[in-house]
């Protein structure tokens, strides 16, 4: 009986240790469960925040680009040839100008800055037509084979091509001009209009910069130049020896070219043209630089 007593006493004990050590066991399971879910939960929260930080920094790097894109929407950039004064030329490290102060009014009225790209004349309207310009302005006269490639604005001042020749020079006029070696800047109206006379035995010598063909003039390789009437009166002013023509070649417009197509920029252009005409700016410009000679 005594024997019996103490077994059921140790089954007893043994039960309520089993019990307890099953308790503990839930309980350390419990436990690791909410480690577990804590740790799951802390890294579905930093990963949330990761998230949230790389769509916000995706977000202000899409602003950021906005941004940019805005500040460069604001740049007017204006294809020119700054061997043409006084329509461009350069001043120490400066471009300036009539073309070059009429575009930055522009520019200004359209809420734009100016950027001036000085390149070979026969090179902007490529310029414009791959889209690197907004504007070409150098002294540009509208024609057909221009407007085969590029649209313009209404004029903003009109223009003669005139001939130079050496003071003891017998050429007097256009006329005279047939047979003749005659000098022109490469692609400029002067360029054209002298090539008509090709077909009367006249030499075509083309030069990249006015003043060349001047210079080449004054040494006796050709006869005369062609070229407008304005940068002819600099060239005239700043050497001996030469004059200009009374008989102008052609009297033509001077307008904008603007890239074929973009009539956004075109009509806003002429907008701005307008407006300078109204007010009388535009023509104070042109009267700051054609007085002066």
């Amino acid at each position: 009986m005594k024997k019996q007593v103490i077994a059921l006493l140790t089954a007893a004990m043994m039960v309520g240790a089993m019990a307890g050590c099953g308790s503990g066991g839930a309980d350390a399971t419990t436990a690791a469960a909410d480690t577990t879910a804590a740790t799951t939960t802390a890294a579905e929260t930093t990963t949330a925040e990761d998230t949230k930080a790389a769509d916000t920094e995706a977000e202000d790097g899409a602003e950021t680009t906005a941004a940019e894109a805005g500040a460069d929407g604001k740049v007017l950039v204006m294809a020119t040839n700054a061997e043409f004064p006084p329509y461009e030329y350069h001043d120490g490290g400066d471009i300036v100008g009539i073309d070059v102060e009429v575009a930055e009014a522009i520019a200004e009225k359209l809420g734009m800055t100016l950027e001036v790209e000085d390149i070979a004349f026969d090179s902007i309207i490529p310029e414009l037509e791959s889209g690197k310009a907004d504007i070409g302005v150098a002294g540009m006269t509208v024609n057909e084979d221009r407007l085969k490639n590029v649209d313009f604005t209404d004029p903003y001042t009109t223009a003669s091509q005139v001939i130079i020749v050496k003071e003891d020079s017998d050429i007097a006029g256009p006329d005279d001009l047939k047979g003749k070696y005659i000098g022109v800047q490469l692609g400029t109206t002067g360029d054209i209009y002298a090539s008509d006379y090709e077909a009367d035995g006249s030499t075509i010598e083309r030069y990249n910069k006015g003043f060349e063909a001047v210079q080449a003039m004054q040494q006796g390789k050709i006869d005369a130049v062609v070229i407008d009437q304005e940068p002819a009166k600099v060239f005239v002013s700043q050497n001996e020896g030469i004059k200009i023509l009374d008989e102008a070649l052609t009297v033509e417009e001077y307008a904008i070219a603007i890239k074929k197509g973009n009539t956004e920029l075109l009509d806003q252009v002429n907008g701005a043209l307008g407006e300078l005409k109204e007010s009388g700016e535009l023509q104070a410009i042109i009267d700051k630089y054609i007085s002066a000679e």
